[in-house]
């Protein structure tokens, strides 16, 4: 039997379960939910890992043996079963440390808060022992029950004590961020005017130039008539002829200078209101050598970051916890069986391996929703003696052997005890 040809007896089971307790937790109605997803969204989830899973909780043959129900060896299924706690507990925290080290995502999974920790605190050891930074690996969905022990603080590794840090660094860099856009700008409008204010002294400094140029071609002819009337009678008669023929005499020569000279007032006077506007525009265009790096520093972080709408955009959305990314990010979740179930949030995640411990008392369908989740390896471990004698289940025409405890309303109770123990 395939894990998948399992679905239709769980649903069942858990469907006459739900309408014969009345299911006032709502848990059984929520592994419902996930099993029938299960079967009609088959490709989203795993299906390898929990067909091997298959031979332990429906055996082909009844034995009273728990631990002898499969002896296929399988890197794919590993069972721990041994009746020391600390013993098994051991084999299952240096699983954790070979999957960790081979960079792989674990769900951690117990049927109840009390055990989980304990788990949570043997596995903190072990990564501690293989000088592993456990806070960076390790994170305990709901809120613990202990403090811990061991100079190991079960705190530091709750869910929300780390999503709380997680914002609390966000919400730093966002004040950063509203500091360097709030910079940017009010330096930008100032270089901006200060560009433009450049533009016109750079304007203004040309036709300042181009005056300049004129006004000296101007003295020069000037200066040309002037030295050609002080020497005009000493000059040859042939030469004076030849000026003559082309209009220069005395008479034309003295007006072309009062026609120059009137020139040379019109550019001195244009001269003068140039270099008035200059020394206006001078200060307005001045940037402070230290204004421009900063401005280009900011210019380039938010074009990187988008440009200015990208960044106003997420500085006004509202700080979302983004719960669901985050727990992804983690490398071990450490959660009970019944809240995978139960919370949404755990719908989309999958994980490379799946840790349980305490098997026998996790409920038949919250384990195999767990095993659907998970693409390469489970390691269960357990007390065979936990292990119930298989029990016959009438399929129409067939039977089938299950040998795994079913009932979700029994665990919801002792979950609740044992968490308050």
């Amino acid at each position: 039997m395939k894990a998948f040809d399992l679905l239709p007896v769980l649903i069942r089971l858990v469907a006459e379960e739900e309408a014969a307790s009345g299911d006032l937790s709502g848990l059984a109605s929520k592994a419902r939910h996930r099993l029938d997803d299960i079967s009609h969204h088959p490709n989203a989830y795993y299906f390898g890992p929990a067909d091997r899973l298959v031979p332990w909780v429906a055996p082909e043959k009844s034995s009273e043996d728990g631990s002898l129900r499969s002896t296929i060896v399988t890197s794919v299924l590993t069972p721990v079963w041994d009746s020391d706690r600390r013993a098994r507990r051991a084999k299952l925290a240096g699983a954790m440390t070979d999957l960790i080290k081979a960079n792989k995502r674990v769900l951690l999974i117990a049927p109840d808060n009390g055990t989980l920790d304990d788990s949570l605190l043997a596995s903190a050891k072990a990564l501690r022992g293989a000088g592993l930074q456990y806070r960076s690996f390790l994170c305990r969905y709901e809120p613990p029950t202990i403090a811990g022990e061991s100079g190991i603080n079960l705190h530091d590794l709750s869910f929300e004590s780390q999503v709380s840090a997680f914002l609390g660094k966000s919400q730093s860099d966002k004040a950063g961020l509203r500091r360097k856009l709030t910079r940017y700008l009010e330096l930008a409008p100032i270089l901006r005017y200060k560009a433009e204010k450049q533009k016109d002294l750079d304007e203004v400094r040309h036709l300042e130039w181009r005056l300049l140029s004129a006004l000296g071609d101007v003295q020069a002819s000037i200066k040309r008539l002037q030295d050609t009337l002080t020497v005009y009678e000493n000059l040859p008669i042939w030469h004076r002829i030849g000026m003559q023929v082309v209009g220069s005499n005395v008479v034309t020569m003295k007006e072309n200078c009062e026609l120059y000279e009137a020139q040379k007032q019109e550019y001195l006077e244009e001269l003068e209101v140039a270099q008035a506007r200059i020394n206006e525009l001078k200060p307005e265009a001045y940037i402070d050598p230290e204004l421009r790096p900063e401005y280009d520093e900011l210019k380039e972080e938010i074009a990187r970051l988008g440009g200015v709408d990208r960044v106003r955009e997420v500085l006004a959305t509202e700080e979302e916890t983004a719960r669901r990314p985050f727990l992804q990010a983690k490398r071990v979740v450490a959660v009970t069986a019944a809240t995978v179930v139960g919370d949404s949030l755990f719908g989309p995640l999958r994980y490379d391996a799946l840790l349980v411990d305490e098997a026998p008392r996790i409920p038949l369908p919250l384990l195999f929703i767990c095993a659907c989740m998970t693409r390469e390896r489970i390691v269960l471990t357990g007390d065979p003696h936990e292990l119930p004698m298989p029990k016959p289940i009438s399929l129409g025409l067939q039977t089938l052997l299950l040998g795994w405890h079913m009932g979700l309303t029994a665990h919801t109770f002792s979950a609740k005890v044992s968490s308050h123990l």
